[in-house]
């Protein structure tokens, strides 16, 4: 059973469609990543989808029923910086934040402090904290109340690459202790980093989504190199099913659908032909590629 269902979502704001009729499923223990540039809808999918905003269209479930009070006591939830004290400690801070949200309790602080690795720190001052520390502060806040899931947008944002590289690391930690987390992000390297799913949006419509392996895997490419770039170039351009070939400062990468043929073939092929390859090897594509595939016009 999906943790999270969309179905149809739409959302405008006057002319503007800011969502256009989005469905897919967060399948339970992912690391699920919602892509796309500034203005494409993250925000606002996950503003519904927490019951901040009201879809024009559309509905969504959460573990397989209607939403309901009950169900969002199992989602924690980050949208923006919280309000902190930045004269308080962080124990200080996660009591008032508990307090004012009535979620979880005072023997739950130490708790969240440690999953966040705070707690060697937790009768420190905010003022003290790293910009990595402090984000990390906030997501102690989202889980407050034992959350089986995390609603995370762009928990990144902002932060030096120190910071990045914390909350990635946090995000995967969370991940493996039974967390499902679901993130929107524009950050494409960091999505590929820490999810396994992912969802691509461009101006309100989806893309693409699923498997990030699977998102990626239709078509194959091969980095070829010889002595003789010319030659080899206008070898590979008779080779069967060859879709592209893209001239790089290390050799020409060669594009096929996937599975349509093997290092063992291109090479034999050369061969026949009088090129001697330096280089052969499967290039795994990336999702910014993919991304940028698919976002532009």
């Amino acid at each position: 059973m999906a943790v999270l269902e969309i179905k149809n979502i739409a959302k405008s704001y006057g002319k503007i469609k800011a969502l256009d009729g989005v469905s897919f499923d967060v399948p339970p223990g992912s690391v699920f990543g919602i892509l796309g540039p500034n203005g494409s809808g993250k925000t606002t999918l996950l503003s519904i989808i927490l019951d901040v905003l009201q879809s024009d269209e559309g509905s969504y479930t959460w573990f397989g029923q209607e939403p309901s009070h009950l169900h969002r006591k199992k989602i924690g939830s980050l949208l923006e910086t919280p309000n902190v004290y930045h004269y308080l400690t962080a124990v200080q801070n996660l009591r008032i934040t508990q307090s004012v949200s009535g979620r979880g309790s005072e023997e739950e602080i130490d708790e969240v402090l440690k999953k966040v690795n705070l707690y060697e720190r937790r009768n420190s001052r905010f003022t003290t904290y790293s910009l990595g520390m402090k984000q990390r502060l906030a997501i102690a806040g989202a889980l407050l109340g034992r959350p089986s899931v995390l609603v995370l947008d762009e928990p990144t944002n902002g932060l030096d690459p120190v910071g990045i590289a914390e909350i990635r690391e946090l995000i995967k930690e969370l991940a493996t202790q039974g967390h499902t987390v679901i993130m929107a992000s524009h950050l494409l390297d960091e999505v590929e980093k820490v999810c396994d799913h992912v969802a691509i949006l461009k101006k309100g419509k989806l893309l693409t989504h699923g498997r990030v392996d699977d998102v990626l895997s239709d078509e194959e490419c091969f980095l070829v190199c010889s002595e003789h770039i010319p030659a080899l170039r206008s070898a590979m351009n008779q080779f069967p099913d060859v879709l592209r070939i893209v001239d790089t400062p290390d050799g020409i990468e060669c594009y096929f659908h996937k599975s349509t043929t093997s290092p063992w073939r291109i090479n034999d092929f050369c061969f026949e032909k009088g090129i001697v390859l330096s280089q052969l090897y499967t290039k795994k594509k990336r999702l910014e590629e993919k991304f940028f595939e698919l976002t532009n016009d």
